[in-house]
């Protein structure tokens, strides 16, 4: 079960139109990929995917599923979003709880012993047999991939205290002072004859959160469940932030990031367009960076993320920047250490962004061409504008 409804609210105009588990990442790919290549990969060919905020796009992009290999009679995926029940007002998914209990029917309709709950906005590889196998042999009523963080990050996650053998005995949420450094990645195995009971006296109870981290996890501690941590190795981020998504992206241009998108072993699989191949003018200059089909560049692209249809012309210079599809940068504008929302066309000689030692350090971030910063998806920079709409730590500047 793919939560996939956020909101996406941290990532400001880049999710105005669309939800955050569809927004594009990587060059060719959407955040939305990578926990449903793990799905396939892992051997799991049932999926629900819960959508709830702004679905359309997300919906027509995952169509039946025939990239994931999800296009299937028996299983495959399935979208689900929220829908009203006869006899009762129909509501919003209130919480990750109170969306896996709407669509009890759904899992059902499977007769699992196993559910598995995953996040749509994390960028990470996992094999999630490898999970299920420890949650067999621990006989633990519910498993909790965990990762490794300095004992600084550990104040911002959900942090699993663990004894000897990795049996989770106290869970804190966001702690001033943890006790250890096993931060939640909100992935959760469940038996599902134990999870649809604590669901249930979840729902029945007025005063719930409806929420895993908050209410189910504490829950099945207090009545002496078996909780147990799964320890995760290898590369993973929540992209809920613009600073955080900019970070991955760039983390993608590494030489030796720990999640290659080159591993014929473990591919993550995506919807892409039919585009013609990339093409470079005489003039142009195109280092350590990802530049997918349909792209010309007659200009200056160095540590940047380009995805398809983008046009930067003569004379342009790209930096340390993304720019998402169909964006064009016209002849002379500088575009640093910014994130340019999809068909936004970046006027001649304009600015976008600043690099941090130019510009004041404590309130430097990256630069957001979208929406909500009164330009729009769509719409044109004009000629010699400087845009200086930066955010940083969640807050518009």
């Amino acid at each position: 079960m793919l939560l996939a409804g956020g909101q996406g609210s941290r990532l400001y105009a880049l999710t105005s139109h669309v939800a955050k588990p569809a927004v594009p990442f990587g060059g060719k790919y959407r955040i939305i990929d990578f926990p449903l290549s793990n799905c396939v990969n892992s051997g799991i060919d049932t999926v629900g995917v819960l959508t709830q905020y702004r679905p359309l796009e997300l919906n027509s992009y995952l169509g039946n599923g025939q990239p994931w290999d999800l296009d299937r009679s028996d299983g495959g995926v399935h979208i689900l979003p929220p829908y009203m029940r006869e006899g009762e007002k129909g509501t919003w998914y209130k919480g990750t709880a109170n969306a896996i209990y709407q669509n009890m029917g759904f899992i059902e309709l499977y007769d699992p012993d196993y559910v598995l709950i995953l996040s749509g906005d994390h960028i990470y590889k996992m094999d999630y047999s490898k999970m299920l196998a420890h949650h067999k042999a621990t006989n633990a009523a519910c498993t909790i991939s965990v990762l490794e963080v300095t004992m600084e990050e550990a104040t911002r996650f959900g942090i699993m205290n663990v004894d000897e053998s990795d049996t989770v005995y106290e869970f804190e949420e966001k702690p001033k002072q943890p006790k250890s450094n096993l931060a939640s990645m909100g992935i959760y195995i469940f038996t599902w004859s134990k999870l649809k009971e604590y669901l249930m006296a979840d729902e029945a109870d007025e005063k719930s959160s409806n929420d895993f981290g908050k209410n189910i996890i504490p829950a099945m501690l207090g009545r002496g469940e078996k909780l147990v941590a799964y320890r995760f190795q290898g590369y993973w981020k929540d992209v809920g932030t613009i600073d955080s998504l900019w970070d991955a992206n760039m983390d993608m241009l590494a030489p030796e990031n720990s999640i290659d998108l080159n591993d014929t072993e473990w591919t993550i699989y995506a919807r892409t367009p039919i585009k013609p191949p990339m093409f470079t003018g005489p003039n142009a200059a195109v280092a350590h960076s990802m530049v997918t089909s349909g792209c010309e560049v007659y200009g200056d692209v160095q540590n940047s993320v380009l995805f398809h249809s983008v046009i930067v012309e003569e004379g342009a210079k790209v930096s340390y920047s993304i720019l998402m599809p169909g964006t064009v940068v016209k002849a002379g504008a500088v575009v640093e250490y910014a994130i340019v929302a999809e068909n936004t066309v970046i006027g001649k000689d304009a600015k976008v962004g600043a690099p941090p030692e130019q510009t004041d350090q404590d309130s430097w971030g990256i630069a957001v061409v979208a929406q909500n910063l009164d330009i729009g998806d769509g719409a044109v920079i004009p000629p010699k504008a400087m845009v200086t709409a930066n955010v940083k730590g969640g807050e518009e500047k």
